[in-house]
């Protein structure tokens, strides 16, 4: 019985007159009806299909020009490195300084975001934040997102020189320190300067009121960010017994 030979060079010399192409002119070239013998060939060639169009196209990481987000436009097609929509929305989210507004990562896609940016924060791939009628999208990571949360408060738009001081030197501290800054912030306010020090650095009021008890108690750590027996617990090295 002879074995049907599908050569791969067909697929690599379409894309690289075509750049793209979809899977129907894909198992053209190849001779084949059969979509996972397709698949199964770009496989090892390291493809991409486009997170615009519904992934209707494809393409070669070798021919790809991804710029510096990872991502490729060729005409109106759009790839990324990181796969689909919405892994390329969770990675350029969390990398991104400031967080992005819905309509900040529409412009940078080039393709309507707003569904996956629901969906990542509704599964728990990213946070997402009400501010001033809108959800600025953050990282998941508490640390990271109260770094993008005091950029943004930064940015011109936030409001008055002094805040947007207040909140990049916010992004500057430790975790210790960021709790304490932000307690000394409430209690210079007085009535309801918790809520207004949780929303200026992004930070639960828990979390203030807690800066607010360790400086009026003088609970301060110096020299150490968590209490001493925070954190992981220390991996115990097991060793052989003679």
């Amino acid at each position: 019985m002879n074995t049907v030979r599908y050569p791969t060079d067909r697929l690599v010399s379409l894309l690289e007159v075509q750049k793209v192409a979809t899977m129907p002119q894909l198992k053209s070239a190849l001779g084949t009806a059969v979509t996972f013998t397709v698949l199964r060939k770009l496989s090892p060639l390291g493809y991409r299909s486009s997170y615009s169009h519904c992934g209707t196209y494809y393409t070669l990481d070798s021919i790809a020009q991804y710029d510096e987000l990872g991502l490729w436009s060729y005409r109106d097609i759009h790839f990324s490195r990181h796969g689909t929509l919405l892994n390329t929305a969770e990675v350029l989210v969390t990398q991104s300084p400031a967080g992005y507004w819905a309509g900040e990562l529409e412009a940078v896609v080039q393709v309507v975001a707003k569904d996956a940016l629901r969906q990542l924060a509704q599964t728990g791939r990213l946070f997402r934040r009400e501010w001033e009628g809108r959800y600025l999208y953050c990282a998941l990571d508490r640390t990271r997102r109260q770094e993008q949360w005091a950029a943004r408060q930064a940015q011109p738009e936030a409001g008055d020189d002094l805040q947007a001081a207040k909140a990049l030197f916010f992004s500057l501290l430790d975790e210790q320190q960021r709790r304490l800054y932000a307690g000394l912030e409430s209690l210079q306010r007085g009535h309801g300067g918790q809520q207004r020090a949780a929303q200026l650095f992004g930070l639960a009021v828990d979390t203030v009121a807690r800066g607010e008890r360790e400086l009026l108690d003088g609970q301060v750590l110096r020299g150490r960010v968590r209490q001493e027996g925070g954190g992981r617990p220390a991996v115990e090295k097991k060793r052989r017994k003679s």
